[in-house]
């Protein structure tokens, strides 16, 4: 979410509204007092209507009445007031332990100074340490002492002063048995508690770990510095003190002991809560792959502040903003969006939207886009329609106001807009180049999930053409505003490098024939894949495997990741020592880790250019705002560019060449959605490495039964309806009816933008039609699922439906995650028109048949529908809409037979492997694949006009065998460039230049 203008929104609006934000909450108190107005009505008419009856009683009658009220009365308040106590107790306590500080790892008594040292030297270290204040010798007046004042600051809210008091508290407690005078435990959670309280848990792990560093308590300090490190992997004082302790083991001799002591009390000093800062103002680390030197990067993320947009609710927000600009609303929106405080930042865009008169159009679609998230539809849905038609509407004006279209462009023009050899991209709009002047108010990723009729699924492709002609001018932009010029020589003409690669390519093919040696015809295709997700991210989970495959005598592969890797505890707690990015590094020819570029467009470019990329392979498109490279493929790297998995849906980009889909998902009768030529590939276009990683389990033709009705869930035992997605009472049966067992279980895992009200209300039919089946939905995000019950229950008015429906929380390890959906579902409601994609494939890898809509024309409403096909499943996609869709669904749940058909011709694909089932088979997805690569770059080289190319498997093809898969995987690893990559390039003199060929 963001403001999309290139131009300030003060100049866009010259008549803006003169309404104040004080007005709108003038309005909503006035209508929350005519409410109550009419509720205090309704209680005065009860009252008149009790005193009528009163005075029927005797006096003695009536004041007993009244005494009996008025005990009651207090009674109750009384009861109250306890129970609140008691659960602002619980809240508390709960609030200090879920963050996991506290704990059975953590130790709690600390050991104090040796109090027999040195007294000179005692004095000679408090003088030095700012953070330890003068200590007395004698602990039964100084440790009690100041327990009570930290306590009494603690209560004060002086977190920082507390801090001091208590840690020197648990410093001066003698050893022995001392409880008596006082408990160091009780001191040191309170010491914590300051910490928790001012949201710098971290820090307060990196103060106690320096502590012990300090004080020669080094298990003690390594036991804090590893809580440390799992709560903050990037902290840099934990990071820093990891380096220490490295130093330390390496430094026997203890040369550098004395430097070593002054860095870690400058880490200590840091993180103290009582030396005048709210957080750390450290640096991180990052090496510059063009020198190999060291950069510093801010690291202050202000954690405090973002806890408190996190924790801001609508009222305190509306006083945040009283009497500010629509602009000021905006950011403020923005800073609670980006704390992940949808709920609140859906009204703040809002009112900033109503109060600009809805001339602040990205104010107006962020809160669409928001309430979208949060399932916030209105009364039946009736907000969300008029939602879609503002979407329309904002979009065809824009489009109207700032498309261009240039017909005969010269040349320069169409290096500017990065336009290839041969290129006709943007297939409506024939040879011209289109410019757009700013982007539209709604973001391409917002509008995948957005259900526009498909007459106007063109404003999909609008969106993404604005974003993609503002990318490269809003990556250069400075944070002041100020937008330096863009070096003359970017971006790179296309036509230069056609005619440096053909020259290159005659050289090679005429010494081949001087010479007549086959071996040197080793000369492969050199193609780049860019992308800050070479980590944890979906897109690596389902390709990373593909990297195994690829044949290095037809291309050689470089990998440029923007992104970090994950944590070595992440790895190993929660991905159980699976690291991905670590598999795709040891499978590929180069990998460079180019981190600290992620905000140097230019110099990524350049650095792309360097390595004489032909085809650069893009997986990021407009998925992971704030993360990707913005703004690089517009400066042309490569010569090829193609827009591949991640981001299903045009890139909108005139530099963007071909997207790699497939013919059922990317019919050429919808190429006028596309600016792109389409690569088709055969089996599907997504790459998927189900059938080739074993920590991903094949499904089973018959469940593991459950031994009892009351044992604990475990993945893979039990059938969908013995687990009944987790709950007790999964049909909401009352105490007085009859026990009914579940007869079919509806699953759904995708996140709630992906869900509208014609799809909720085709499950709530689903549910009517097939009695005593339930609908079990991911809690993504947990806010949403108020709404959604507040949704059926509006539409059925019955809460039947609502007992029927149950949320699951999210499950951290994808391998767990998708073998759930094999434990708990017996069949998948597809989400129209955002499709489930990753959560599709696990769905169908766990022999979960999918339910599809198959009348949309976006790529991303199409990927199951395509899934099907190739899958032998064509019977579960419902070309004819939600009614068909409906229909099959509620089939499946009353025909036995039937559904056990499916089920077992889906388990069968996941089980054959001699050959693979061509959905399942990775090498072969690599050969058409890499086979796609080598047309494109032959095309290219010869010069020919850009068109739709689709590859066609020979006749006879059978698939992969796991021999040959083998065999495949080891020759790539023996025909390795390099096994490991060295990032360090010398460049004398780093101009504005094109790097040059030695490069």
């Amino acid at each position: 979410v963001g403001r999309h203008s290139s131009v300030q929104p003060q100049q866009q609006r010259e008549t803006m509204a003169t309404a104040t934000t004080g007005a709108a909450i003038q309005c909503h108190w006035q209508y929350n007092f005519s409410n109550n107005i009419n509720i205090k009505t309704a209680m005065t008419a009860t009252t008149i209507s009790k005193q009528r009856r009163r005075t029927r009683r005797t006096t003695t009658t009536r004041r007993r009445a009244r005494f009996f009220d008025k005990t009651v009365f207090f009674l109750s308040a009384s009861f109250l007031l306890l129970f609140l106590s008691f659960v602002a107790t619980v809240i508390n306590i709960a609030d200090f332990h879920n963050v996991a500080f506290v704990n059975a790892q953590i130790p709690v008594a600390i050991e104090p100074f040796d109090l027999d040292e040195d007294e000179d030297e005692a004095d000679k270290d408090v003088d030095e340490d700012s953070s330890n204040p003068s200590i007395g010798t004698n602990p039964t007046i100084d440790g009690p002492k100041s327990l009570r004042e930290g306590a009494r600051l603690f209560e004060d809210q002086d977190y920082a002063a507390a801090s001091t008091q208590l840690w020197r508290a648990i410093l001066v407690h003698p050893e022995g048995d001392n409880e008596k005078i006082y408990r160091v435990d009780k001191a040191f959670e309170l010491f914590l508690k300051c910490y928790v309280a001012e949201h710098r848990v971290v820090d307060g792990l990196v103060f106690v770990a320096a502590e012990g560093y300090l004080r020669g308590q080094d298990d003690m300090g390594d036991m804090y510095l590893h809580q440390a490190l799992e709560r903050g992997s990037d902290h840099p004082g934990a990071l820093e003190l990891q380096r220490i302790r490295k130093e330390a083991k390496e430094d026997a001799e203890g040369t550098q002991q004395g430097e070593r002591l002054l860095r870690l009390r400058k880490v200590r000093d840091e993180a103290n809560l009582d030396n005048g800062s709210n957080a750390s103002n450290m640096k991180a680390h990052v090496i510059n792959p063009y020198t190999g030197e060291e950069i510093n990067t801010d690291y202050n993320k202000n954690k405090q502040r973002q806890h408190n947009y996190q924790r801001m609710d609508v009222k305190r927000a509306f006083h945040e903003i009283k009497d500010k600009s629509p602009e000021e609303m905006y950011d403020l929106a923005t800073l609670l969006f980006n704390a992940k405080n949808l709920k609140t930042a859906a009204h703040v865009f809002e009112l900033s939207c109503q109060q600009s008169d809805m001339k602040l159009a990205p104010a107006c679609v962020n809160a669409v886009y928001l309430r979208t998230n949060l399932c916030e539809w209105g009364y039946r849905g009736e907000g969300f329609e008029r939602d879609m038609i503002l979407i329309e509407e904002v979009t065809r004006a824009e489009a109207k106001a700032f498309r261009m279209v240039t017909k005969n462009a010269t040349e320069e023009l169409r290096r500017q807009n990065g336009l290839g050899v041969g290129s006709s991209n943007g297939v409506s709009d024939g040879e011209g180049v289109i410019q757009w002047k700013r982007s539209t108010s709604v973001h391409p990723h917002m509008m995948l999930g957005f259900p526009l009729s498909n007459e106007n699924a063109i404003l999909k492709r609008y969106a993404s053409e604005s974003m993609a002609s503002m990318d490269e001018l809003r990556a250069r932009a400075e944070d002041d505003g100020t937008i330096p010029p863009k070096p003359i020589d970017l971006p790179y003409n296309v036509s230069e490098m056609h005619a440096k690669f053909v020259q290159k390519h005659q050289r090679e093919e005429k010494r081949i024939a001087e010479t007549n040696d086959l071996i040197d015809r080793f000369n492969p295709v050199k193609v780049g894949f860019v992308a800050c997700s070479f980590n944890s991210k979906a897109v690596l989970y389902l390709s990373h495997d593909m990297f195994r495959y690829f044949n290095p005598e037809i291309v050689e592969i470089h990998i440029f990741s923007t992104g970090p890797p994950d944590h070595p505890h992440f790895i190993t707690h929660v991905m159980r020592g699976v690291d991905w990015r670590q598999r795709v590094e040891d499978a590929v020819d180069r990998f460079h880790d180019v981190r600290a570029f992620q905000n140097d467009h230019v110099g990524l470019a350049r650095y792309i250019r360097s390595k004489d990329i032909q085809i650069l392979v893009e997986w990021d498109g407009y998925a992971r705002q704030g993360e990707r490279a913005a703004g690089l493929m517009a400066l042309r790297p490569a010569p090829v560019q193609i827009l591949h998995q991640e981001f299903l849906m045009t890139s909108g980009a005139q530099y963007f060449d071909y997207i790699v889909t497939d013919k059922v998902t990317s019919p050429l009768e919808n190429e006028h959605l596309y600016t792109e030529k389409f690569l088709y590939l055969p089996h599907h276009f997504f790459s998927k490495g189900h059938g080739v990683q074993e920590e991903v389990l094949p499904p089973m033709l018959e469940y593991v039964p459950k031994k009892d009705r009351g044992a604990k869930f475990a993945l893979g035992v039990g059938t969908p309806q013995e687990n009944a997605c987790l709950s007790a009472n999964p049909l909401g049966i009352r105490n007085n009816e009859e026990r009914r067992e579940v007869s079919f279980v509806y699953c759904n895992f995708n996140k709630f933008l992906k869900n509208n009200p014609q799809t909720m209300q085709s499950w709530i039919r689903i549910l009517k039609e097939v009695p005593d089946s339930i609908l079990c939905l991911l809690e993504n995000p947990a806010e949403g699922t108020h709404n959604i019950h507040k949704f059926v229950a509006e539409t059925t008015r019955s809460a039947d439906y609502n007992n029927r429906i149950h949320f699951l929380p999210w499950e951290k390890n994808p391998f767990d995650h998708q073998r759930r959906s094999f434990s708990l579902c017996n069949a998948m409601l597809d989400s129209h028109p955002y499709n489930g994609h990753t959560t599709a494939q696990d769905a169908l890898y766990a022999g979960v048949p999918v339910v599809t809509r198959s009348d949309g024309v976006d790529m991303s409403s199409r990927v199951s529908t395509s899934a099907n096909v190739v899958l032998g499943l064509e019977e579960l996609n419902a070309y004819g809409g939600s009614r068909e869709y409906e229909d099959i669904a509620i089939r499946l749940g009353k025909d036995e037979s039937w559904f056990r058909s499916i089920r077992t011709k889906l388990v069968e694909t996941c089980l054959q492997k001699e050959p693979m089932h061509p959905y399942w088979d990775v090498m072969r997805y690599v050969e058409n694949f890499q086979t796609g690569l080598k047309t494109i770059w032959h095309n290219f080289l010869e010069g020919k006009a850009m068109d739709h190319i689709e590859v066609v498997e020979e006749d006879g093809h059978v698939g992969t065998m796991e021999a040959e898969a083998a065999k495949r995987e080891k020759y790539r690893r023996s025909k390795k460039v390099v096994s490991k990559y060295n990032l360090k390039v010398t460049i004398p003199d780093k101009k504005e230049v094109e790097p040059k060929d030695e490069l």
